[in-house]
């Protein structure tokens, strides 16, 4: 048997305070649980109501209704630990101790760390006082970012010259950004409208679709405008490539061109015929896996956002010509890209070691 309920009665700043606790996403669980017991009890709910409601035993409600009841909200918070002050149970070496483990590869089996691994590696410390502290570290275990960190060797003569090609091209000449966008699929799916519960309605489509075949697209961005000329190929071979920057040149009769293209092999043979016969024609490489310093690539990203995301074709050719009318009108509006980094730095990625 637990004892008897006791009438819970608050004070409108107990109340607000206690409603704040539940709403806030920073509230621990356990301050948050006990705050929905006492706003229960408050409005006139038994103890078996309020234990059945929030899933957890009789004698706990009673507990937290009890303590409530006799010193408020003080009440609520963790009593101290027997022989000593509460917050000397974890100091700065328990500190130390999580985040050395996070240095060290996690169990077998596991692709990552959680608070309750943590928590049992250390044995003697709780999942709630380590993950309270990779709040105050500012450590999300959950949160994920991919990157690309170039180890090219010759980074910075490389990356100068491509940001020298933006900040001051050459007199008169023409500096493009090239790359292509490969295997962009033609998919069919349902579209409409998505009316939810709470009276939002939201555009969506459908998780089943219809692969209707792929088209690679090649792009050049015209630096100085922003503008974009682009072309349709089946595959991304040297020959598609060869293909392209032809109708490029065509289309600048007699006019010096550098172009900014990243490191791939159809960019770069051993030995290129095609540049020996186009003596106007200069090729600047990024340095290897710098992507991220061709423009073009910014560009695809908007094209990605603007006309292809959750679209639907029933045809190469359909999503051919969505991409050409987009190019269009998106040439009306064109703009330059503006080079804001002050710097170009070459960063370095701290791996983690993992045993096997």
């Amino acid at each position: 048997m637990f004892p008897e309920a006791r009438e819970v009665r608050l004070r409108p700043k107990e109340r607000a305070e206690l409603e704040a606790r539940v709403r806030a996403r920073t509230t621990e669980q356990r301050h948050a649980f006990r705050a929905r017991i006492v706003l229960l009890a408050a409005e006139g709910r038994s103890t078996r109501s309020i234990a059945r409601e929030l899933g957890t035993m009789p004698r706990t409600v009673s507990t937290w209704r009890i303590r409530f009841a006799e010193a408020g909200l003080a009440g609520l918070d963790d009593k101290p630990w027997p022989g000593g002050r509460a917050s000397a149970r974890y100091d700065e070496p328990t500190g130390r101790r999580i985040l050395a483990l996070l240095e060290q590869a996690p169990p077998a089996g596991y692709g990552r760390w959680t608070g309750a691994l943590l928590a049992a590696a250390l044995a003697d410390v709780s999942d709630q006082y380590v993950w309270r502290f990779l709040r105050q570290q500012k450590i999300d275990l959950d949160g994920r970012k991919s990157w690309c960190v170039s180890d090219d060797p010759d980074f910075v003569i490389k990356s100068t010259e491509i940001v020298g090609l933006y900040l001051e091209p050459p007199a008169g000449a023409l500096v493009l950004s090239v790359d292509e966008k490969p295997h962009i699929q033609a998919l069919e799916r349902a579209q409409g409208y998505l009316k939810l519960t709470n009276g939002r309605t939201l555009t969506g489509y459908s998780h089943h679709y219809t692969r209707h075949g792929t088209t690679t697209l090649f792009a050049a961005l015209d630096v100085a405008t922003g503008a974009i000329q682009a072309g349709h190929y089946r595959r991304r071979r040297r020959v598609e490539f060869l293909d392209f920057m032809n109708m490029i040149v065509a289309s600048h009769p007699g006019r010096e061109i550098h172009v900014v293209l990243d490191n791939l092999n159809t960019h770069k043979p051993k030995r290129d015929r095609w540049l020996t016969r186009h003596k106007n024609v200069h090729f600047h490489f990024t340095p290897t896996h710098a992507s991220w310093l061709n423009q073009v690539e910014t560009w695809f990203s908007i094209l990605s956002r603007s006309a292809l995301h959750g679209a639907s074709f029933t045809s190469p050719q359909q999503l051919r010509a969505r991409i050409d009318d987009f190019v269009a009108s998106y040439n009306q509006r064109a703009k330059p890209f503006s080079w804001t980094a002050a710097k170009v730095r070459q960063r370095h990625l701290a791996t983690r070691v993992t045993h096997s």
